[in-house]
């Protein structure tokens, strides 16, 4: 039982499972706020350009059974603008990464101190009387 229980403590310490738990965090946070950019200002900006155009009332009466086709229509629509919305968020956020590590890649690496100068020398002269 105590293996077991040393078991679980090292996988659930991990850092991959602990970066999962995080990211999963934030993945529903970010979904609150892609959901609310699509539902409070994108969705109505579409409705004044489009004239409120709602398709879920749209269905098929088919035997007994009504086919709600409206439905469909109305959630590939919010896929569609959620998923360019993510498209766009994304964009800008690996476009600020990529500045980022550009500017990393710029700066000049350090000027080596005189000991690790001085170790150098040594270890080259070393390795000339090997």
């Amino acid at each position: 039982m105590k293996a077991l229980i040393r078991e679980f403590k090292e996988f659930i310490s991990k850092g991959n499972v602990m970066g999962m738990a995080v990211g999963l965090i934030v993945g529903s946070a970010f979904t609150a706020i892609v959901t609310s950019l699509n539902q409070d200002i994108i969705t109505p900006l579409l409705g004044l350009i489009l004239g409120q155009i709602d398709f879920t009332s749209l269905s098929l009466t088919v035997g007994g059974a009504s086919v709600m086709y409206g439905n469909f229509i109305q959630a590939i629509i919010t896929f569609l603008i959620t998923a360019l919305t993510l498209f766009f968020v994304l964009k800008g956020f690996n476009k600020m990464t990529r500045k980022k590590e550009e500017e990393k890649k710029e700066e000049p690496a350090p000027e080596p101190s005189e000991d690790v100068k001085l170790l150098t020398e040594i270890r080259d002269l070393l390795k000339k009387e090997a």
